[in-house]
């Protein structure tokens, strides 16, 4: 029997990964057509890279939400030395052209336990389940379409992301979010009732954790999704 009423998950390094041919190929796109400078292809997958890394940091510091069309804006300033070659883009076609790499290069599943421990978890309808992620490169309109296309969306009542609510985690604000819609599958539910689930521990623990939820962390240490069907700590912090 599940532990708890309402399971909270991170997506990225926590359901999912990269398939790492999308990043090599998205690279590829634009050494190709963004590149405008000449830079060489490995200079464009370290500045890809770079603004992955500290828009993420960025997020995590401020509470807020820096969009996939600045990040990628931000790429091809930086790939070009230059923010003027950014004025004629056409950011939702590239976008699109993006969005239709990764499902040619979908991500996996992070696990071979993952499909079953979600089954075990929400079968029987006493618990439920929800998304509650960052997003970077991707938005939350391609990582839903991602999740049916995985067979993962069934186990979730709902999905928030970082770009559509304007917060990230660990802002508090988040984590409200995803507490009022507990609350509307759980009436009367509470913060101790609640776990929430991911592979980062500023983010995802000490988020959950200031807002009076349990946490688990996995996948960055030994644990893993599979801890918990097996009785896990309500708390684990390393």
């Amino acid at each position: 029997m599940p532990l708890y009423q309402h399971y909270s998950f991170d997506l990225w390094l926590t359901l999912i990964r990269s398939n790492p041919e999308f990043k090599a190929r998205r690279s590829q796109y634009f050494f190709e057509h963004l590149n405008f400078n000449n830079k060489p292809l490995d200079e464009v997958l370290r500045i890809f890279r770079q603004v992955d890394l500290m828009v993420n940091h960025i997020n995590e510091k401020t509470g807020k939400n820096i969009d996939a069309d600045e990040m990628y804006l931000m790429v091809i300033s930086m790939i070009n030395d230059t923010h003027e070659c950014i004025a004629d883009i056409d950011v939702e076609e590239l976008y699109n052209r993006m969005e239709e790499l990764l499902f040619n290069y979908l991500p996996v599943v992070y696990s071979p336990q993952t499909m079953d421990v979600l089954a075990q978890l929400t079968s029987g309808g006493n618990s439920t389940a929800n998304i509650l992620s960052n997003t970077g490169f991707i938005k939350g309109v391609t990582l839903r379409k991602v999740l049916r296309q995985l067979g993962l969306d069934e186990f979730f009542s709902f999905q928030l992301y970082s770009d559509e609510a304007g917060y990230s985690k660990p802002h508090p604000e988040f984590f409200k979010l995803m507490f009022e819609g507990a609350q509307k599958l759980h009436p009367g539910i509470t913060q101790a009732d609640i776990i929430h689930i991911g592979d980062n521990k500023l983010a995802d623990v000490a988020g959950a954790q200031a807002c009076g939820f349990n946490s688990l962390l996995i996948n960055s240490t030994q644990q893993t999704i599979k801890n918990l069907t097996d009785n896990a700590p309500n708390v684990l912090i390393t």
